[in-house]
């Protein structure tokens, strides 16, 4: 996902966003717990897909300030 298309997203589709990727980021931890995974680029993805979501919502927040 890149960062312009979360730019235009509002608050709560970017929540959203946030959500589900926090739950696929549980379910892809627990997949290498287990030794179920078997695509271990999938973390770092969801590590900085993550903190992408997370600037973008920061960025949005300090514009209304």
């Amino acid at each position: 996902m890149k960062a312009s298309e979360l730019r235009t997203k509002d608050e709560a589709a970017l929540s959203k966003e946030l959500q589900d990727l926090l739950k696929a980021q549980f379910s892809v931890r627990m997949q290498a717990a287990t030794q179920q995974l078997t695509n271990t680029s999938q973390i770092k993805k969801l590590r900085r897909d993550i903190a992408r979501v997370r600037t973008v919502q920061r960025q949005a927040q300090q514009k209304k300030a």
